[in-house]
């Protein structure tokens, strides 16, 4: 961690910068955007559905991973994490949780995008509540083994910003990281893969496929897999031989996915960006508080 006023090492005094930059604008971003789509569903009654609920949590879990960069971008125009170590612990677990409800929440709209255009049923409300109880306490769970000793935080190489700690290679960390990665990346990507592919392969041939069934596992697969190759690089070789700058792209590259979240899920749906747009709009605001 970089003291007061000095810069962390490796980093220049434009990258810190840079860093820091980066992450306020990918922050107030996806917080805008992410803020938006719940305001919509609280404002719009028909945007609730069981559906779009699924949708909800994952605009929930966005705007998490987006103050948690808010958070870092600004520890990092400070150059120093100003709240200890409970306060890294804070936010490793803050981040974690909300990156893991992230992306299985995307892989829980892959399946109820599947369940609602290939048996052309209505997804029932205790099922979609049921999948949004299980991915947050899922998420909690696994966030919660790091501070009970399975798995570490600490500081990422910026100093301002924490994360899991890869650069502990002991057993401890490659069976949590193993077993982590499969319940939480590797299952819900391949969930939200085949998914969409049994979508595409059912409804191409009729002309109805209204739903981008490719970027949901491109955004998965590249906005966390640097992440997951930095994480498996530790547990083969000495992650310090990686430079401290590219060991933050990761960081920088995982805080764009709520933005691109939004875009595919809120400003992508038609439904959704009308409710959006009802939202913002200063004459359905008075018909509102008249009725």
């Amino acid at each position: 961690m970089a003291e007061s006023g000095s810069l962390p090492t490796g980093f220049g005094e434009l990258e810190v910068l840079a860093v820091g930059m980066v992450l306020l604008v990918e922050a107030l971003t996806g917080l805008c955007l992410n803020s938006l789509t719940i305001l919509s569903f609280c404002k719009t009654p028909e945007l609730r559905t069981p559906t779009h609920l699924l949708v909800l949590s994952l605009a929930l879990a966005d705007s998490g991973i987006s103050l948690n960069s808010l958070v870092a971008g600004t520890s990092s125009l400070l150059r120093r994490w100003p709240y200890g170590s409970n306060g890294c612990q804070a936010h490793g677990f803050q981040g974690f949780v909300t990156a893991l409800a992230s992306i299985c929440s995307s892989a829980a709209i892959a399946w109820g995008r599947y369940h609602h255009y290939c048996t052309r049923s209505q997804l029932a409300w205790n099922t979609a509540i049921s999948l949004v109880i299980c991915v947050w306490l899922s998420s909690a769970f696994w966030a919660a083994l790091p501070l009970l000793g399975w798995g570490h935080y600490d500081y990422e190489p910026l100093g301002t910003c924490c994360t899991l700690d890869y650069s502990r290679v002991d057993r401890n960390f490659t069976s949590f990281l193993f077993t982590m990665s499969f319940f939480n990346f590797i299952l819900p990507l391949f969930i939200t893969f085949i998914s969409y592919r049994l979508m595409e392969q059912k409804l191409k041939k009729t002309g109805h496929l209204q739903v981008n069934t490719t970027l949901p596992a491109r955004t998965l697969l590249f906005g966390w897999g640097p992440y997951a190759l930095l994480y498996l690089y530790a547990t083969i070789a000495d992650v310090s031989f990686i430079s401290p700058k590219l060991q933050m792209v990761p960081a920088l590259v995982a805080k764009a996915v709520p933005t691109i979240n939004a875009i595919n899920y809120a400003l992508g749906s038609e439904m959704v960006h009308k409710g959006i747009w009802q939202c913002l709009s200063p004459q359905r605001s008075g018909l509102d508080r008249a009725r």
